[in-house]
């Protein structure tokens, strides 16, 4: 049996909110031919410094589909695995695999060191007090023992937004990076990490890969969830459940991503590409979907406001293009019943009319490849901070 508050959402810590922009949303789960022992280091880069009060809470849950759901599968709960440790620590001015000589901090799960996690848990960390000089990552570095062969935790397999580092064996007590390698596609992080904080309100994005700003730069935030971040000020709280291939169908199945999204006092969902795209739904099935999570989300937290974008252009043609039309105006002319407000990113990202299904070719990460770059983050950002605020 799990207490109350091991069992509680995330915002039942209610002195608490989300210390990062950068979306460690899961929509992958690891799967080994044999059990295994590794560390994880990834400097974050926080929205605060100086004397901080920490907090991490997990989900054991894959949140998005992945492909099509072969890998892994939107709500699929992970395995039995165990932190053998975890610490957190200045990661000093250059994320470089090692963390300064005396800063390591444990971090521990009612008062042990170590902690047993079972399919689908969610859990609470102890809080952590760790001094962060401006300018400075955050190192979180835990030690994971896979108990079985088989599929175990779950991660996200995205391209590395953030320096991370990994290692074979138990080295999260480690202060150099010796051992550790460079990590690719492998972001190993709890769900929330969270600090002691009094905001005015708390956002949470819910959304896809251009959410969670897959291809823009490694440390460079330039992303248009942590521009919004940075605009808006640490008054706000700011939640970023962005996760690659993620789709409105996932979110719809009211599973573990959707359980976080309903938490906050104000959410924003962006989905849709992922549908129309590799989902092949139809324009009645997303909006069906997206009408489910505004209805679940609203019953969940009558008082939450609920913004919903436009579904952003992707270069769709034929029939897809025809129902990213068709989503769009609908959601323009008459959003589904509980939205309070609707923010048009695709305007923002388009090109002018007729070819307003296509991304600006300056906002693309390239030009096979319409996922936003840095400079459409700016873009959808500043917008959106003019809108809302």
């Amino acid at each position: 049996m799990h207490s109350q508050e091991n069992q509680a959402g995330v915002f039942s810590q209610s002195e608490y909110t989300s210390a990062t922009a950068l979306s460690t949303a899961a929509n992958y789960i690891m799967n080994r031919a044999e059990p295994f022992i590794h560390t994880y280091r990834t400097y974050i880069r926080l929205r605060g410094n100086g004397s901080l009060t920490l907090k991490f809470w997990h989900s054991n849950a894959v949140d998005s589909t992945w492909d099509m759901g072969l890998e892994a599968k939107a709500s699929e709960p992970g395995g039995e695995w165990s932190i053998e440790a975890a610490y957190i620590a200045d990661g000093g001015p250059e994320p470089d695999g090692t963390v300064l000589p005396g800063t390591q901090v444990p971090v521990t799960f009612w008062g042990e060191a170590a902690k047993q996690v079972a399919p689908g848990e969610t859990f609470w960390s102890d809080e952590a007090v760790l001094m962060l000089p401006e300018g400075h990552y955050l190192a979180f570095t835990w030690t994971i023992r896979t108990a079985a062969p088989g599929k175990t935790f779950p991660y996200n397999v995205e391209g590395m937004l953030v320096s991370a580092y990994d290692a074979s064996g138990n080295y999260a007590g480690q202060e150099s990076n010796a051992a550790f390698s460079v990590s690719d596609k492998l972001l190993v992080l709890p769900s929330y990490i969270g600090y002691k904080k009094k905001v005015a309100k708390r956002l949470v994005l819910l959304g896809d890969s251009i959410t969670q700003g897959v291809r823009t730069a490694k440390d460079e935030y330039s992303y248009w969830a942590a521009r919004i971040a940075d605009g808006l000020g640490t008054g706000y709280g700011l939640w970023n459940l962005g996760s690659g291939w993620g789709r409105a169908y996932d979110a719809a199945t009211d599973g573990s991503w959707l359980d976080k999204a309903k938490q906050g006092d104000e959410v924003l969902i962006v989905l849709g590409v992922n549908d129309l795209d590799i989902g092949k739904r139809s324009a009645a099935g997303l909006l069906a979907d997206l009408t489910h999570i505004v209805s679940l989300i609203r019953e969940a937290n009558p008082e939450a406001g609920i913004i919903l974008g436009t579904v952003p252009p992707f270069n769709f043609e034929g029939e897809r293009e025809a129902a990213w039309r068709s989503v769009n105006a609908q959601i323009l002319a008459a959003p589904p019943a509980g939205v309070s407000r609707v923010f048009d990113i695709a305007a923002v990202l388009s090109m002018p009319a007729p070819l307003d299904h296509r991304v600006r070719p300056e906002y693309m990460s390239n030009t096979d490849d319409p996922h936003p770059n840095g400079t459409a983050g700016k873009a959808v950002a500043d917008a959106f901070l003019e809108w809302y605020t």
